[in-house]
């Protein structure tokens, strides 16, 4: 009983503190958010960063905007190495992390302990790391493990925690605990985890289920 009690409760905060939201922001944000999931070039990234920033720096009390910046700055930087955790360039990565850091801390002082910052923290240091493997790897991989680990532990059935998961399997070799075996039983997870993730508004985060999709579909 006393469960079913917490559980409506959060749903009602939610909805509460959505209907709170001013409707043009909410309808901006509505405008831009879809295309989280469907933007796949560092170009197209960074306009969409640019754009969420805009929003962030006229409604300064909004976690969402400050959050998806960070993400698109994040995912952009990501995007130059194409997964390859040789082809690290630190001189243009490196500003793109410092840039998407500095983003998410504005998230993070108005939603702390929030799962889905912790997501984009592992993002970040996996940037970090990934401009300079070789030499960073001791430094960043230990902080992006911890920090998916706190996002799984703040919300378990958070999908991207397993989406991540997945992709460190899949990209790293297996000399260094990679797996694409293992990879596969994580993104299966993921999904799973999506078709049951409970969306909390519209502008809030859902992307990734593609993605894991995508990459089942390259492991047939």
């Amino acid at each position: 009983m006393k469960k079913i009690i917490f559980i409506s409760t959060t749903i009602l905060l939610s909805v509460f503190s959505f209907s709170q939201m001013p409707e043009k922001f909410v309808k901006a944000m509505e405008a831009r958010v879809p295309a989280v999931d469907t933007v796949y070039t560092v170009d197209g990234l960074t306009e969409l960063a640019n754009a969420f920033e805009r929003i962030a720096e006229a409604e300064k009390n909004q976690w969402l905007p400050y959050y998806y910046a960070a993400f698109c700055n994040a995912q952009a930087g990501l995007m130059m190495g194409g997964g390859n955790i040789m082809a690290g360039s630190p001189e243009k990565t490196d500003p793109i992390a410092d840039k998407a850091e500095k983003l998410l801390n504005k998230a993070e002082e108005l939603n702390k302990d929030n799962s889905e910052i912790f997501i984009v923290k592992k993002m970040i240091l996996t940037l970090r790391m990934l401009g300079d493997a070789m030499n960073r790897y001791m430094i960043y991989g230990p902080e992006a493990a911890a920090a998916l680990e706190k996002a799984k532990t703040l919300n378990p059935e958070n999908p991207r925690v397993y989406l991540l998961e997945a992709q460190d399997k899949f990209h790293t070799p297996e000399q260094f605990g990679g797996s694409k075996a293992e990879a596969k039983v994580l993104f299966e997870t993921a999904v799973k985890k999506y078709e049951a993730f409970k969306l909390e508004s519209s502008i809030h985060p859902s992307w990734g289920m593609g993605q894991a999709k995508y990459y089942l579909s390259q492991m047939q």
